[in-house]
This record gives structure tokens, sequence and C-alpha cells, in this order.
């Protein structure tokens, strides 16, 4: 039997008391930190330490809980600290309760869940004092903070091995992508030098339905916008729209495997394919490949190492690009039993480092649910009868 086991045995057998949250700790607003001078007194906002001035709010551990913004994101402080208005910080009676102990269980709560905003994400002080904790005794929450410290180190030492690896993987499978498609390093092929529309069968943008007309909106027809085409294979969409809404805007079917650049905003000249047929909004770029002069998924790779020489083909402030731009770019077409032995190749490095499924960051997933999992557990109790 191990410790924890053991104090609930002897401690609380028959349950805990629960509480509300305003009955063991009291929530305060944070300030504007600008009249005070440069220090070594870290200012937290919402998304972390954004200053660091001569003055503290609060000097005892406490945990922060962002009002405004990230609100997903807590901090548990031990050290004198001031904080600013989008972010709450916490006066906790330690008589009754461990402060790292109120830290994981309202991580455990997902108090994103309570936000009460349509637009930016917000919490209120009213929501947050309703929020039920249990109240083990002082020597099990203890024991569970303990237990909890331990599993985090060691779970981050984890994560962290596993992102170096990811992002030595990353680096290995670029490095190959671009010495396997330079060809001017070989000279056991040829290669015809083509634009990427001489090689579809059809190259075509989407639209908008109009935003006044919710009707068009919450159908079954998926419409992929600009920011979804980040994902290599795309095999749903966030939005779907109704077939009025693609009778009545330029918003028309793709087939399935069409190589899809985006065009405008944050995702531009990033490259996916459509593993479903489905709809584009105005933003994105789509290539019909001709299976009889390439392959798309050869197509997709080569695009995809183009990514910086797209990007600086784009104009304004987020790089946009063209329908021409991408019409026009060049691309060396090999014959087609080599594009297929490229593919096989690179193809087996971008599952390793993004099928979430079989790769490395299924592994770091896997690793976050375990440690919730298990931290979960940890902070359910039965609740003692009254």
């Amino acid at each position: 039997m191990g410790k924890l086991e053991e104090l609930i045995n002897e401690l609380c057998p028959d349950g805990v008391e629960y509480k509300q949250l305003c009955e063991v700790l009291k929530i305060k607003n944070g300030k504007d930190y600008k009249e005070f001078n440069a220090g070594n007194i870290p200012v937290y906002g919402s998304g972390g330490v954004i200053a660091n001035i001569d003055k503290f709010a609060y000097d005892k551990p406490s945990v922060l809980i962002p009002r405004k913004g990230s609100i997903d994101k807590l901090y548990y402080i031990d050290v004198p600290f001031w904080t600013v208005d989008t972010i709450f910080y916490t006066e906790i009676n330690c008589e009754v309760i461990e402060p790292k102990f109120v830290y994981y269980f309202l991580h455990s709560q997902h108090i994103e869940r309570l936000n009460t905003a349509g637009g930016v994400p917000s919490l209120t002080q009213a929501i947050l004092n309703k929020v039920r904790i249990p109240l083990p005794p002082l020597p099990v929450q203890r024991e569970i903070v303990r237990i909890l410290d331990n599993f985090t180190e060691l779970t981050a030492e984890l994560t962290a091995e596993l992102t170096a690896e990811l992002t030595a993987r990353k680096k290995q499978y670029e490095y190959y992508r671009k010495f396997i498609l330079d060809f001017d390093r070989r000279s056991d092929i040829d290669v015809l030098w083509m634009n990427l529309e001489d090689l579809c069968e059809k190259v075509s943008s989407g639209g908008t339905p109009s935003t006044s007309q919710k009707e068009y909106y919450g159908g079954d027809v998926p419409w992929l916008r600009t920011q979804e085409v980040d994902f290599v294979d795309i095999y749903d969409t966030e939005i779907k729209i109704t077939d009025e809404a693609v009778k009545n805007s330029s918003a028309k079917w793709i087939k399935e495997n069409c190589v899809i650049v985006a065009m405008y905003g944050a995702t531009a000249a990033k490259v996916g394919i459509n593993k479903i047929p489905l709809t584009t909004n105005q933003a994105c770029c789509n290539l019909q490949i001709d299976e009889t002069k390439a392959t798309y998924r050869y197509v997709f790779h080569w695009l995809s190492n183009q990514y910086l020489k797209l990007k600086a083909m784009g104009q304004g402030s987020q790089s946009n690009i063209n329908a021409r731009a991408v019409k026009e770019f060049p691309i060396p077409v090999p014959p087609l039993e080599e594009q297929r032995r490229i593919v096989c190749i690179l193809d087996r490095f971008d599952t390793l480092c993004n099928d979430l499924t079989t790769g490395l960051p299924a592994e770091i997933e896997a690793r976050r649910k375990q440690y919730e999992y298990y931290r979960d557990k940890l902070l359910t109790f039965r609740e003692a009868k009254a």
C-alpha cells in the first residue's frame, strides 16, 4: 500500500468535504504597473511575464488565473509578483488548503470551459468563486502535490526529449527532401521543367458564401478555408455549408487528392491535400493534377520544399500570392517511375514527423494524456456525506 493510500485510509476513509472556491481563497484583480520603476519583480499578464518592476502586489504562494485571453494558462507563483488587469491572483487560506493543490486541481477542471464571452475568452470572479474543490486533510494534499510535482518533472523531461527528437527528425527530413529534389546534382535522370498549370487537368479557386445569409452555413458540404491548408492531408473541415450555398457562390466542388496552395493570410504558400471531395474559399488555389504527367504527392512534396520561394513571391504584410503566380511556378518533372520512388521515400519521413497516430507527435500527445489521466485520478475524491 502506498503512502497516499495509507493517509486516505487513516485520515478520510469516508470521503472528503467539498467547498466552493470562495470559501478557501480570495480572488483579487490585477492593476497597471507602468508608474513603477524597473526591478526584479515579475509582472504577469494572461500570456505570462510581460515586465519586471520594483514593487510587488503579493508575496505569498498564489495561483494566477487569466481573466481574458489565454484563460487556459494557469500559473503557480511562490515568489513576490505583480499582476495586470487581464489576470487574477489568489490569496489562499493555507491553514486549510495547499496553494499548489489548488493549482493542480484547477488545471484538472479545464476552467477555460467556464468562458462567459462570445469573442475574447473571459472568466469572471462570480463564476470562479462557485467552482467546487475537494478538501482532503493537509497531509493528503501535500502527498498529492509531491507525487504530481515528481510526475510533472518526469513528464516534462520525457516531452523535452521527444520534442528534441522530433525537431532533429524534421531537420533530417527537410535535408533529405531538399537533397532528393535537387535534380541539378544528378546526371542519371532527365527532367522536363514545366509550369504547374501544365501538369493540371484543372486549376481553380473557391469562394465564400454570403455571410449575411446564415442559412448558407451548417449544411453537409465541407468548406475549406485558408487557415486549414497547413494540414498535410485534409480529411475534414471546421465549417460545413449547404448545397444552396455552393450553387449561389463560386465555392465549387473539387475532387479528392487536389494539391491546395494557400494564397492569403498567415498560411500563405502552405500546401495541403484534400482526401475528400470538398469546396474551398477564394484564398485557395486548387490544383487537380493530371496523373498521366505527374503524381499529386510528388507535386505536393515539391511545393512544400519550395515554401520560402513561394512565400517570397507574395505581397503585403502577409505575403499574399495570386493564382497566376501559382500557375506559373516552375516544377521539374522526372519520369513517373522516379516520381513514385521519390514520393515513397519522402512519405516515410513525412509519416514519422507528422502523422499523429504513428509518429513522434503521437508519443508526445500520449505522454500528455497519461499525465492528465493520473493527475485527474489523484484529484478525484468521494464526497463525504453531510
